[in-house]
Parts: C-alpha cells; structure tokens; sequence
C-alpha cells in the first residue's frame, strides 16, 4: 500500500526570538519492505538545511535560520510504498530457536551496545526473568510472550512532558506512553541477553477514523540470527512491520527525536508547542 505522512510541528513566541539550529529527524527509513516514493520539508522562518547521516545511518536534517520570528512551522510531507506482510514468518536460525541461546562472537561485536542493559540487575530485570517460565524454552514465543505481557502491568498513557521515563519508572508508575513502554520492552530483553534497540517512526491504523489518522510512534526491534532485526510493537501487542513506518533507529529514544532545537529569549517567550500528524493511503 502507499500511504502518505504530513508532519507539522509548530511553535509560537510572544516576541521575535533568534532560533538556534534545528535537527530533523523526520524522513522515513527505506528498507526492504518500505520504499520512500518522495519527501520533503518545508519551514515557515528562513534559513538554510544542511544533510547528514548519524552513526546509526539515520538521514538528519539540520536547518539553520537566518531570522528572527515569533511563529514557527516546520512541515513535511512523505509518501511510501509499504509491503509489509501483517502475518510475518520469521526464518530465524536453528541456532537461536531455543532460549537461552548464544550470539556469534560477530555478531556480539556487531550489536555492542544495543546488547548492553543497563540495569542487568533489579526490578526490570525480576520482571523480565519472570516470563521464562521453563529453560530452554522457545524463542520467539518468549519474545511474542514479553512483548503482549507489558500491558498486563502498564497501562498506555498520553504524556506530554519531554523525555523517556527510566524502565524502573515505568514499572513503578505502571504507566507510560509509546516510548516509555517501548523503553521498558527494550531493557527487558536486554537483560535476558538479547539485542535490541529503539525505533521512531509512525503508526498507520487503517481503522482509525479521519480525525484520528496517524501518529508518531515509538517502538523495538531485536535481533535475532538468520530473521535479523524483528519489530516488536508493546503499546499495541503487535510482532513485525506491519502498518509502521521507521524514521530512524538507535540506542535508545533520545537520540531519535522528530524535532529538536531551540530560542534565544527567556522562558517568557515561549508559548506553545502544536505537533499534528496526518498518515492517509493512497487510493489508486
């Protein structure tokens, strides 16, 4: 299906404030089942956009303004070929069917970080170890298990505030938003010895109605020999690609934010923030 994503996030000051440069992550991610038909963006304030890749390979846009405004708008518009199948096999290799298993020294090399939990002992790790319920036990379903088991002890919640809350947060607030959940997600399997990292990106809900037609979304991918990097969706208790379009993947959620910058002023200048998000298919 080819879906388009019009993305606005604006801002508006009580007096005309200088703009420090923004970043840009905002152009989706092309891979084996998403192709990236056209994109662009567009801000309202002059300035000038330079393009880079992060180290994770991730497109960032860094706009630069050369004047002073009140009002800002930035806006972009893609469209995509999405192919995803909504009921994924995965050909995982025969050396990872069955959990515990062991990454090729490679590979261990290879996911560095994205291996490395941060709390390998307390709460999220207890959490996690709880839904290994016999050893070796099959893989896949341990995941699919996790995965569908965060909503049992955290309820979805809009938030607005900035940030990922901490995994141990989550657990203890039994609350969080898309990237608190997919936070939670992340930590757990890394502490059962799994590589992981973050994903942002948008959701697609073919249900939804035209108010309601899109959002930006934050979700997990781990790694797993022979199937490679495998989506897992906590907040919706979905496995695979289906209906998401990736932005950009790393570490963790704060190195992938859509939109990040800032003014010269006072915290006075500041008067809100509006951010809307439109996901439509293409009807051809």
């Amino acid at each position: 299906m080819k879906l388009q994503i019009k993305h606005r996030t604006s801002y508006r000051y009580a007096r005309p404030v200088g703009l420090l440069a923004h970043r840009l992550m905002l152009s989706p991610r092309t891979a084996q089942q998403l192709r990236t038909l056209s994109f662009g963006i567009d801000c309202s304030a002059r300035g000038s956009i330079d393009w880079a890749q992060d180290v994770f390979g991730n497109t960032i846009a860094t706009v630069t303004f050369s004047e002073q405004t009140s009002e800002l708008t930035i806006s972009s518009d893609a469209v995509v070929e999405q192919t995803a199948d909504p009921w994924p096999v995965f050909n995982i290799d025969i050396s990872a069917h069955t959990y515990p298993f062991t990454y090729s020294s490679e590979d261990k090399t290879d996911l560095g970080a994205f291996a490395v939990a941060t709390s390998s002992r307390g709460a999220v790790s207890d959490w996690a170890g709880a839904f290994v319920r016999s050893r070796p036990t099959d893989t896949l379903s341990l995941l699919k298990d996790l995965n569908a088991g965060i909503l049992t002890n955290v309820t979805y919640r809009i938030r607005d505030e900035e940030g990922t809350q901490s995994p141990e947060q989550t657990l203890e607030l039994a609350s969080g938003s898309c990237r608190d959940i997919a936070a939670l997600f992340i930590e757990a399997v890394r502490c059962l010895g799994f590589g992981a990292r973050a994903v942002s990106g948008y959701l697609y809900d073919p249900q939804a109605s035209v108010d309601d037609g899109g959002s930006t979304h934050a979700w997990a991918e781990v790694y797993l020999p022979g199937a490679g990097w495998i989506a897992f969706d906590p907040t919706h208790r979905r496995v695979g690609a289906a209906c998401l379009i990736p932005v950009a993947f790393a570490r963790n959620n704060g190195q992938i934010m859509p939109v990040t910058g800032g003014y010269a002023g006072t915290p006075e200048d500041f008067v809100e923030m509006d951010v809307s998000v439109k996901v439509i298919e293409i009807q051809e």
